[in-house]
């Protein structure tokens, strides 16, 4: 790629993440709607985000689910849908995303039904949060955020322009934790980049170790999660032993040891690994093929062909990719949380479809299609989300063949719902905004 080229990119990228600022989310407004009447899939493989059932029929009233069984009755007031031959999903959940403009809207058009934001303007959330408690239509997923993450100034976060709050001592850390809970943040977000002894790291400053200490702490104190991003062992390691509950990203630059390995386990912390994102930042992503699938093209949207074809504007030599996907399969072996996350619209991704691409990774590192199921259903999932079962929110998806076998089944979407009503796919030419 030649310096011009970089510059360009580089461009791009920033001011298309500069922009969620100023292009926030459109609520759905939904609290005045009644809820869907309902519906049933019958005689339907269900994955209900633990275990498969071969052959089951699922009923919905009001936005949630009732009856789940091989010997349930079928209503005779509710439209019936025939499952034979087709697998019935919990709506997907993205555990890591960056939200703005049409986000939202493009990941419920691939069944991704709830995000879990990792730095944003918290408005967005004070905007969409009357939205996730409803039970209502929406046109869009529900949201849940970090809002804005622990960072010191010049730290990750900051390149955007945005006005990210930013601290730089331990004292600092429990009125930063009270001000973003103010704000509405569901959880905190903390950035752990430091340079190793030889100096080598991400190009920007990073919160130091007592910093990020005392971040968890002040987390814990208040009764919330604390997520720790970090791209290396090292940091992952500290972070962990701080208390972290999880980290949003896998490490990919050196290779994990059983002492890591049996920390994390013992500690209980989930990893999102973003094995996706990981991959196009060290120049090695398949974002472009991703859009060509056709089970894939018809569905995305300008921007989403835009960032899945984009590349990062410079490699990230440091990463290696197979470093990531290793400590993965080994994460899961011991018995450590896997979360599936996309880390969309980060260039090589797109909001909804490369969830679908993240599941596809995460069986290539060496998880059961179940297991990956499992990240982005059960795994994240917070209330009445990620499960199948009577009384919770009715979130589904339904796809041909079935996915806990050939995992890229997910693709193979024949219906949507949210909140027990049907989402109508949108499809789009290259002349649509």
């Amino acid at each position: 790629m030649t310096t011009a080229r970089n510059l360009v990119v580089a461009a791009v990228v920033l001011a298309a993440v500069a922009a969620f600022f100023w292009s926030l989310p459109q609520p759905d407004r939904p609290a005045s709607r009644p809820a869907a009447a309902g519906f049933v899939v019958r005689d339907v493989r269900v994955f209900d985000g633990e275990q498969v059932r071969p052959r089951a029929t699922v009923v919905v009233r009001e936005g949630r689910i009732v009856a789940v069984g091989e010997d349930v009755a079928v209503p005779t007031d509710l439209p019936a849908v025939d499952g034979a031959g087709r697998t019935l999903l919990p709506g997907l959940i993205d555990a890591h995303v960056h939200v703005w403009g049409r986000a939202l809207e493009e990941a419920l058009n691939f069944g991704v039904t709830t995000a879990l934001g990792m730095f944003g303007d918290p408005a967005a959330l004070r905007e969409l949060r009357p939205q996730r408690e409803s039970l209502a239509p929406t046109a869009v997923a529900d949201f849940f955020s970090a809002g804005w993450l622990a960072t010191p100034p010049g730290g990750h976060g900051t390149q955007f322009g945005l006005p990210v709050p930013t601290l730089t001592t331990p004292g600092e850390a429990d009125s930063w934790v009270a001000a973003r809970l103010a704000e509405g943040s569901d959880y905190i977000k903390i950035v752990y980049e430091p340079k190793d002894a030889s100096g080598l790291g991400p190009p920007f400053p990073s919160l130091d170790a007592p910093t990020m200490r005392a971040l968890i702490a002040a987390t814990h104190a208040r009764g919330r999660s604390a997520m720790v991003h970090i791209s290396r062992l090292e940091p992952a390691r500290a972070a962990v032993e701080a208390g972290a509950d999880g980290l949003v990203h896998v490490f990919a630059d050196r290779p994990a040891d059983e002492a890591f390995i049996s920390l994390a386990s013992e500690r209980g912390s989930f990893v999102t690994p973003t094995l996706a994102v990981t991959a196009s930042a060290a120049g090695a992503g398949d974002g472009a093929a991703v859009a060509d699938d056709p089970r894939v093209a018809p569905f995305l949207s300008p921007s989403q062909r835009e960032t899945l074809t984009l590349a990062y504007p410079r490699r990230l030599a440091f990463l290696n990719p197979a470093i990531g996907m290793d400590a993965t399969r080994r994460l899961a072996d011991a018995g450590v949380d896997i979360l599936a996350g996309s880390d969309a619209p980060n260039p090589g991704t797109a909001h909804g479809v490369s969830l679908h691409h993240e599941l596809v990774l995460l069986v290539a590192a060496g998880l059961s299609p179940s297991e990956a199921l499992a990240a982005a259903t059960s795994a994240p999932a917070r209330c009445d989300r990620g499960r199948i079962a009577p009384g919770l929110r009715a979130d589904l998806l339904l796809v041909a063949g079935d996915p806990t076998q050939d995992i890229a089944a997910t693709l193979a979407i024949e219906r949507i719902w949210k909140n027990g009503a049907p989402v109508e796919r949108r499809r789009y030419t290259p002349a649509q905004p």
